[in-house]
C-alpha cells in the first residue's frame, strides 16, 4: 500500500510563491509516475506536473514557466514549486502515484493540500 501526504499549501497574494511537498513511503518513486492534480471548486480535477522514474517532466500549458515539479529520491519527497501564482491557481492540490501521467492511470491519491490565492 502506498500513503501520499501532501503538505505546504496555504494562503497568498497574487505575485508570491508556495512549495508543496509529498512524502511517499516505499519504494514509490522508483515504480511509479509521480505527479499533482488540482481541482477548483465546481472544476474537474486536472493534471499539473508529472516526473517520470527517470526524471522526464511534463506541465499543464497553464502553469509552464511558473510551476516546477521535483523529486528526492533519499527522502522519498515530492515536490511542487509553484512561482507568480495567480487567482486561478486556487484549489486543492494532490499528490499522486500511478503508471503514467494521465489521470485514468492513477493508482494512488493523497488527501490533498489547499491552496488559495488572493487578488
Amino acid at each position: 500500500q502506498v500513503q501520499l501526504v501532501e503538505s505546504g499549501g496555504g494562503s497568498v497574494q497574487a505575485g508570491g510563491s508556495l512549495r508543496l511537498s509529498c512524502a511517499a513511503s516505499g519504494s514509490t518513486f522508483s515504480r511509479y509516475f509521480m505527479g499533482w492534480f488540482r481541482q477548483a471548486p465546481g472544476k474537474e480535477r486536472e493534471g499539473v506536473a508529472c516526473i517520470g522514474g527517470a526524471g522526464s517532466t511534463s506541465y499543464a500549458d497553464s502553469v509552464k514557466g511558473r510551476f516546477t515539479i521535483s523529486k528526492d529520491n533519499v527522502k522519498n519527497t515530492l515536490y511542487l514549486q509553484m512561482n507568480s501564482l495567480k487567482p486561478e491557481d486556487t484549489a486543492m492540490y494532490y499528490c499522486a502515484a500511478g503508471d503514467s501521467c494521465r489521470y485514468s492511470r492513477v493508482r494512488y491519491w493523497g488527501k490533498g493540500t489547499l491552496v488559495t490565492i488572493s487578488s
